[in-house]
């Protein structure tokens, strides 16, 4: 059975940093597509950060570049978003993806930044 379990989310102040985890199991993460979505209240579910199929090149949304890191433990089947100077408007419920929008989902880890 597929499963993406994020954790690591919380409450921190602006300019602060998280680490999310996200552990994959019943699949080889490496193998897929893997990505970080975010949706903010009132907003669309949007892309933040994947992985191509294959893990070899890193893509980002605009308005993380520079702060956002994802990375993987292929060893752990485990992939990270590791998150620098966070702004409030980076509040939102963050998703772990694998294959795609009409892939697996995890079921989010809430991140509340404060100004």
């Amino acid at each position: 059975q597929v499963q993406l379990v994020e954790s690591g989310g919380g409450l921190v102040q602006h300019g602060g940093s998280l680490r999310l985890s996200c552990a994959a199991s019943g699949f080889t993460a490496g193998w897929y597509l893997m990505s970080w979505y975010r949706q903010a209240p009132g907003r669309e579910r949007e892309l933040v950060a994947r992985f191509s199929s294959g893990g070899g090149s890193t893509d980002y949304a605009d308005s993380v570049k520079g702060r956002f890191i994802i990375s993987r433990d292929n060893a752990k089947n485990t992939v990270y978003l590791q998150m620098n100077s966070l702004k409030p408007e980076d509040t939102a419920v963050y998703y772990c993806n694998a294959g795609g929008t009409s892939g697996y989902w995890g079921q989010g880890t809430q991140v509340t930044v404060s100004s």
